[in-house]
């Protein structure tokens, strides 16, 4: 009787690099979205609230992705700068193209952010992999 040994499909590095970014991205939403509510219970006003979350979630974002996502990334004010500069023009974009999706295609506010969130977030990630955090490619 001989065995049979079954091999799985090796799962290219940018995949699990791409599902970890998104993973990351949810765990920076809870933790924004904390914070705003945190921040708006201590009765701080909704822009305060709002830069105070997308702080902590950006920060959030960039150790996550230095460490697990992307790691080996390099360490430093360069990459650090890098990851904001991304993360800034990323909520630009997403901005820009939710009021062109909500106000010249009418669509509704939430259907909006749904259809500019993939492209962006792909963009990020791009970004991320092949600038921010080059030195980590591959995984």
């Amino acid at each position: 009787m001989s065995a049979t040994v079954v091999r799985r499909p090796r799962v290219p590095p940018v995949v699990v690099q791409l599902v970890r970014f998104g993973l990351v991205g949810a765990i920076n939403t809870a933790l924004t979205l904390a914070a705003y509510a945190v921040m708006v219970g201590l009765d701080a006003p909704a822009p305060l609230a709002g830069a105070v979350g997308w702080g902590v979630g950006a920060v959030n974002g960039y150790l996550l992705n230095r460490a697990w996502t992307f790691r080996g990334a390099a360490r430093g004010a360069i990459p650090a700068a890098r990851y904001v500069a991304v993360q800034v023009m990323g909520s630009a974009l997403n901005a820009a193209l939710v009021a062109i999706a909500v106000g010249e295609e009418h669509l509704p506010r939430l259907t909006g952010e749904l259809a500019v969130l993939p492209p962006v977030t792909i963009l990020t990630f791009v970004l991320c992999r092949g600038w921010v955090f080059a030195q980590a490619v591959p995984a």
